[in-house]
């Protein structure tokens, strides 16, 4: 895991050079494993394995005696050392947005005199974190080594949210799950000045009363295909890095060749590679990469290298038999001789809820964590470079509820394909008649409905989620559902009483408190964006294999910006991100796709789901015989392991909502049998973030 942290006090030292501290006694602290990239007042670290490419620092000249200027930005930023430089200047008098232009995924912390500015991204797959500490504010993109540092509680108030609703920002606040702890929320930037903290906005609101002038389809989609290709472009011209394989190659081995000898090591291949599982999002970024036009120093101006060919790894999922059609798509497009086609098969080992006894502590929890296993398998036949298609549904695909987003600008002739669609996917029943009729009900109420009456409405229904809770059993379903500014997740129906109250307190508290109202489709686009991102930002770190770096173009800036700009119109589309996607790669000279490219395969993913879950049983009865989250007083454990028995005996439960319960038990008991602080020094906190509430009527998590 790699993350960034530093602080900003009163103090003008506080030992990050042997210095003598705030309270005078000479007493230090540092993160384990770090760098100092600039020390007192304001120090400033790096931590853990960052590749010396990742991690820069321009400053501008001054005169003597004049505040100290400079910028760091760690991660891939496709920006050159003049364009940073200009970005500083232009940060220094106070245009945030300038630093977050450049193609590529990283974090930007500017430093001015005693003024320190940290921005996060767009879309949350780097946040920023902060809490106060030592007469100041300690800041971080990881929120387990601030809770650390101030010996931090949980707070399952905040686990309870995040379980009954995952995708509402009002339940969630800007809580996480250790009690002090604050998260800045996506498309902002903390400002500290002498620990003194404040947390500002970069992009500009759009208005309610006027509706915002729609962009011409074309252009737009010219724009996303523009952001793509150089958001590719910025992980191909960066330097190539030899994976560190450990331990070391031993030797000739009787049927196995050096691939198979390093993929049985647990290293990634040397160089640049990406995802190819037949559909849209992770084939276009195959085929830009390996076909990008224009790169110096490579053979004819493609590839990634001169005479090298782009590894795309295919997981072969041995237990069903449902996704032969991706496969076979995914073998056609491997057809161009730029790409390597490797085919990674699996069995019952690679199942989600596979392997839960084994896997890294996260920095907070995510469904991402039952399929952990699934995706390393995959990952560690990759590259040093992997692409990987994540982010594209959420930042390409229409959010439900822009259907009343359209209402509101009186565009209802863009409602009749939608709606068809969805009739369409009902079937030939009585019922898929009255779909069109019920969805745009739905979305009328939803447009005339203000924030406010929407999530107090919400709060008033969500004690009673566990008999409520929709049956999502159809794509029609599934939008009347999504249709509200609120609606509790697929764990709702699990929780206590108790828990369900806290959380129906804190939208209510959300509906009163002054805010910035958006759309309701936009809104809700964004809150499902920055939990996608938030799974995305937790995967990476669930399935780390050392040496690789995970890029996910589809959730950079730059990006999530141009897809924005795209029209409402166009995104509600039946099949609109296929659509998009092709006339992307047609942009870019890639125009021979196969057959049934871009076709959905969700319902695949809830097959391989079901039979995982049925074929770990055992092992989640155990997870769940006397489960933490039960001690919290969050849920029942007879009731979860009963929903567990049902689901893997073919009830139509919703097994996201599993999922969820699952992954956040999982990692409470990782988080207790945790070991270590992730700081050192005469000063350190003398022990790691404690795992307990206080509160009378629940019981204490204790190590």
């Amino acid at each position: 895991m790699r993350w960034l942290v530093g602080w900003s006090s009163i103090a003008a030292s506080f030992g990050t050079a042997g210095a003598v501290g705030n309270s005078g006694e000479g007493r230090t602290v540092h993160p384990v494993g770090s760098q100092l990239l600039w020390g007192d007042p304001d120090p400033l670290w790096a931590v853990g394995d960052w590749r010396p490419d990742e991690i820069r620092v321009i400053g501008v000249a001054t005169p003597e005696g004049a505040p100290t200027v400079r910028l760091a930005v760690l991660g891939c930023c496709g920006a050159t050392d003049e364009q940073l430089r200009v970005g500083l200047l232009a940060a220094r008098g106070g245009a945030l947005r300038h630093l977050t232009a450049w193609p590529g995924s990283y974090t930007a912390v500017v430093q001015t005199g005693r003024r320190i500015t940290v921005v996060g991204d767009l879309a949350g797959a780097r946040p920023v974190f902060h809490t106060p500490w030592a007469n100041g504010t300690a800041y971080a993109t990881a929120a387990l080594p601030l809770a650390d540092l101030i010996e931090a509680q949980l707070d399952i108030g905040h686990l309870a949210a995040l379980l009954a609703c995952p995708e509402t920002p009002e339940a969630l606040g800007d809580g996480t799950p250790y009690a002090g702890v604050k998260r800045v929320p996506p498309g902002h930037a903390l400002i500290l000045r002498e620990g003194s903290r404040e947390i500002t906005g970069y992009e500009a609101v759009a208005s309610l009363a006027v509706a915002a002038p729609q962009a011409d389809p074309v252009h737009a989609v010219e724009g996303v295909r523009d952001a793509l290709v150089e958001a590719v472009r910025a992980r191909l011209t960066a330097p190539r890095h030899a994976p560190q394989t450990a331990p070391p190659d031993p030797g000739p081995v009787p049927g196995m060749g050096p691939a198979e000898r390093r993929a049985a090591r647990g290293g990634p291949v040397p160089g640049v590679g990406a995802d190819l599982s037949g559909g849209s999002a992770s084939a276009t970024l195959a085929l830009l990469a390996a076909g990008l036009p224009g790169l110096p120093g490579t053979l004819l101006g493609h590839g990634a290298g001169a005479g090298e060919r782009l590894l795309a790894v295919t997981f072969n999922d041995l237990t069903t038999r449902a996704h032969e059609g991706e496969l076979e798509r995914a073998r056609a497009i491997a057809a161009n001789p730029r790409l390597h086609h490797v085919v990674v098969a699996a069995g019952e080992e690679a199942l989600p809820y596979a392997s839960l006894e084994t896997g890294a502590l996260t920095d907070e929890p995510a469904p991402s964590l039952v399929v952990a296993e699934r995706h390393r398998r995959r990952l560690a036949a990759g590259s040093a470079d992997h692409f990987v298609g994540h982010g594209a549904r959420q930042v390409l695909d229409a959010h439900p509820a822009r259907l009343a987003d359209l209402l509101m600008d009186r565009r209802r002739r863009h409602l009749l394909r939608p709606v068809a669609a969805l009739a369409k996917a009902e079937g030939p029943t009585a019922h898929s008649l009255f779909v069109p009729l019920t969805v745009y009900r739905a979305a009328r109420r939803l447009a005339r409905t203000s924030y406010r009456t929407g999530l107090e409405s919400a709060a008033g229904l969500l004690p009673d989620a566990n008999r409520y809770a929709p049956d999502l059993a159809t794509p029609a379903d599934a939008s009347l559902a999504a249709l509200a500014w609120s609606r509790p997740g697929p764990a709702a129906r699990w929780l206590t009483g108790e828990a369900l109250a806290e959380v129906s307190v804190r939208l209510q508290e959300a509906a009163i408190r002054p805010t910035s109202v958006q759309r309701p489709g936009e809104a809700r686009a964004r809150a499902a964006l920055a939990r996608g991102a938030a799974d995305h930002r937790i995967l990476e770190q669930a399935a780390e294999i050392r040496s690789q770096r995970l890029h996910a173009p589809y959730l950079d800036n730059q990006v999530v910006r141009a897809a924005r700009a795209l029209p409402e119109s166009l995104r509600v589309q039946p099949g609109a991100r296929a659509a998009i996607l092709r006339r992307v790669l047609g942009g870019a000279g890639i125009k021979d796709l196969p057959p049934g490219w871009g076709t959905p395969s969700q319902a695949t993913s809830a097959a391989v789901t079901r039979t995982g879950l049925r074929s770990s049983l055992p092992d989640l009865m155990a997870l769940f015989d006397a489960p933490l989250l039960a001690d919290a007083g969050l849920v029942e454990a007879r009731v979860v392991r009963g929903a567990l028995r049902a689901a893997s005996e073919g009830e139509p439960l919703p097994l996201d909502g599993l999922a969820d319960l699952a992954s956040t038990e999982l990692w409470l008991r990782r988080l207790l049998a945790r070991r270590g602080t992730c700081w050192t020094g005469t000063a350190a906190p003398r022990q790691r973030a404690v795992a307990g509430v206080v509160t009378p009527s629940r019981r204490t998590l204790q190590y």
